[in-house]
């Protein structure tokens, strides 16, 4: 039988272990080295790592609720955390000690990002607003409010004038830290926008959303300049090569590279990395990491073999931009090779140690908002590799003369990771991921390397693996590591199937084939262990077939509501997905108005809203997942009309528009208040379906 090889070879799984005693909410990785890793957890801890070795280097404890977001300073000195609470902590990682506790947020804080110059901290919450925190002065200097949901992301200027924000809203905000307004408000996205990354050399603004498109907005004119296809999933992480040459967008299992002006892409790689969290270069590599449940994993693309820097186009496409001198420019006005203006990255020059603030700031807050130095107290930082916290996080204290070791990239694992117990026997050999092929020189440039460059990739062939991230033995460790991933005890046993997948290509015929000398039980027959190939190809058919069905029944139940919904009666269309008593065909229709939110009346709500009681029931994450988020829609748009219409008092006369208008409104409070127990008996659920159930109890506060 022959092989299947779905991941991409250019890219490999480097590691996945336990990171946390509890769900791991959160991580990030160092964008400046891309070698270092913080991730936050349910169990209230931040934990410290570098990326290729499995041990706890630091772990940060103190706050009092769970980790929901943490984000490295831009030196990699100091690191943000921010917790359910509303509360932010940032820690000085070379004195491994806590530097602020910062409170004022009324919600779990779901972003962060440090001011290019260090001395400031942004963090976006839940509770929409946006606060600029002054780290040396201890408080709150400024709160931006304008987004109508969850802030997703924060990200300060090249030259820390401006910030913008993405949020769950779907709209993109710029705002001007001196004057302390908004600049613009830029809403061309139709879906949550997750990710934005500045251009490092041009006025360029990049965002990334669950539309599946990467949007390129010029700041001196506030357009958008560039869209991507939308030939992916949903974007969950964005991040421009260094030189600025083009932009790395994550999705689910799939890398994409894109280019702007015009819009292309110059590649796609095929990771298997599931549902990525945060990626990062490091030198010739990108590092991209993502969690599920207690466990953390690091996948590797080597990006020597990917468009534009190498390897071999798919199609023909437009040349890369290059890099070179731009036209000499007065520095107010300095431009950029593409002849776009471009930040001025210098810090200004300190004429005094008290030189003033020069953002603008608000009125002083009430107490109880700002630092809290009983929490600084509590907060510990334990140190459990005393090694390689000395190496990563001070490594200023050796001798300046001394030479300087440069990080080896790193090495991809043999076949792929797949052990070699569950090799099949041959003939099936694969010859084009075998040890001897050198892991970063591209195939088309191997002729053509140096000697010292084949020397290298000769001593990179050898099974030992470079000192520098060689894990160090599990005794040499004075704390010992929660039980393995695959441990029954790790992860408690869960009556909802996740949808995320923790290894959704790379798939290998043999694993759905009968093993050798096993025999085959399918319902209730025995079949010989030493069948035949039409044998066990029929053995598999049984159960795809009756797979095939249901898809098909799904397909044909879809195509009736899309004809009848193409036909204008959008009511009929609702009634008829509802009839089918498919929660699957409900499912698929509720993601598609979750995205169209214009579309949304009291009629459909009244039509909804008992159909996701049963979707927050089910087994199923994804299903669970949807039902939450239409009803957030529900709450935060007809919430407060329905409310206002339940509390009104009676009308005089007859009036049958408004009377018809409150029994809707009655029906569906009557639906939201019986959701609403629902959601209080799993309000107690960890991970991130916990924090989605207590995100819906705080928008139920609109009905009282």
């Amino acid at each position: 039988m022959g092989e299947l090889v779905v991941r991409d070879l250019r890219c490999s799984h480097l590691e996945e272990f336990v990171a946390h005693g509890s769900n791991v909410n959160c991580l990030a990785l160092g964008h400046k080295s891309g070698r270092v890793m913080v991730t936050g957890g349910e169990d209230k801890k931040v934990n410290m790592w570098a990326v290729g070795k499995p041990n706890c280097i630091m772990s940060l404890s103190g706050h009092t609720s769970a980790i929901e977001a943490v984000r490295f300073g831009n030196s990699e000195e100091m690191v943000a955390a921010g917790s359910m609470s509303g509360a932010l902590k940032i820690w000085d990682l070379e004195a491994a000690k806590i530097v602020r506790t910062l409170t004022g947020h009324k919600a779990n804080l779901r972003s962060l990002d440090f001011h290019p110059y260090g001395d400031f901290v942004a963090s976006g919450s839940l509770d929409t607003n946006i606060k600029l925190w002054d780290i040396k002065r201890k408080g709150c200097i400024f709160t931006y409010k304008g987004h109508t949901n969850c802030v997703n992301c924060l990200r300060f200027s090249p030259d820390g004038r401006w910030i913008a924000s993405a949020g769950e809203d779907g709209s993109v905000k710029l705002w001007d830290l001196t004057a302390g307004k908004l600049l613009t408000e830029l809403n061309d996205h139709t879906g949550p926008v997750n990710s934005l990354e500045f251009h490092p050399n041009e006025f360029l603004l990049a965002s990334g959303s669950s539309d599946r498109t990467a949007k390129y907005w010029d700041l001196e004119t506030f357009q958008c300049v560039s869209t991507t296809d939308g030939e992916c999933g949903g974007i969950r992480s964005i991040s421009f090569h260094p030189d600025g040459l083009c932009l790395y967008a994550a999705t689910q299992d799939v890398l994409k590279v894109y280019g702007w002006e015009p819009a292309r892409c110059y590649d796609t790689v095929a990771t298997g990395w599931g549902k990525v969290v945060d990626i990062a270069t490091a030198q010739s590599q990108l590092i991209g990491a993502l969690y599920s449940q207690t466990n953390v994993s690091t996948y590797v693309v080597d990006l020597q073999k990917v468009q534009p820097m190498g390897g071999v186009p798919a199609e023909p496409s437009p040349e890369p931009p290059t890099v070179q001198a731009a036209p000499a420019a007065p520095p107010a006005q300095r431009l950029s090779a593409s002849g776009r203006k471009s930040f001025q990255t210098d810090r200004p020059q300190t004429q005094s140690t008290k030189q003033q603030n020069p953002y603008k700031e608000e009125p002083q807050e009430p107490a109880g908002q700002g630092d809290d130095p009983e929490d600084d107290a509590q907060s510990v930082a334990d140190i459990k590799d005393p090694n390689d916290y000395r190496e990563i996080f001070q490594p200023r204290h050796g001798l300046s003369h001394s030479p300087t070791t440069t990080a080896q990239p790193f090495p991809a694992p043999p076949d792929d990771g797949i052990p070699e117990k569950d090799i099949p026997p041959p003939p099936v050999i694969v010859k084009h991921n075998t040890r001897q092929q050198p892991v970063h020189v591209p195939p088309q440039r191997a002729a053509q390397s140096s000697p010292s460059q084949q020397t290298q990739s000769r001593q990179q062939q050898q099974p030992a693996q470079p000192a520098q991230f060689a894990p160090p033995p599990v005794s040499q460790q004075p704390h010992s590591q929660p039980p393995a991933p695959h441990s029954a005890t790790s992860v408690p046993a869960s009556t909802v199937i996740p949808s995320q997948r923790e290894q959704p290509v790379g798939l290998a015929v043999e694993d759905f084939l009968p093993k050798r000398g096993v025999p085959v039980v399918n319902e209730g027959q025995s079949y010989p262990s030493n069948m035949s190939e039409a044998e066990a190809i029929s053995t598999i058919m049984k159960g795809h077939d009756a797979m095939v069905a249901v898809m098909s029944s799904r397909t044909k139940n879809l195509s009736i509501v899309r004809a009848l919904w193409t036909g204008g009666n959008m009511k009929t269309a609702l009634d008829s997905a509802v009839n089918m008593n498919d929660q699957a065909v409900i499912v698929d229709l509720l993601n598609v108005l979750i995205f169209k939110p214009a579309l949304w009346n009291l009629d459909v709500c009244l039509g909804m809203l008992p159909h996701l009681k049963d979707l927050i029931n089910s087994k199923y994450e994804s299903y669970v997942h949807c039902g939450c988020s239409a009803l957030k829609l529900v709450l935060k748009n007809f919430g407060p009309v329905i409310k206002e219409t339940v509390n009104a008092p009676p009308s005089i006369g007859v009036d049958i528009t408004r009377e018809e208008r409150i029994r809707k409104c009655k029906s569906c409070f009557n639906n939201l208040m019986d959701i609403r127990s629902t959601l209080d008996s799993k309000s107690h659920v960890q991970g991130k379906m916990g924090s989605t159930f207590r995100e819906v109890q705080l928008l139920m506060s609109l009905l009282e």
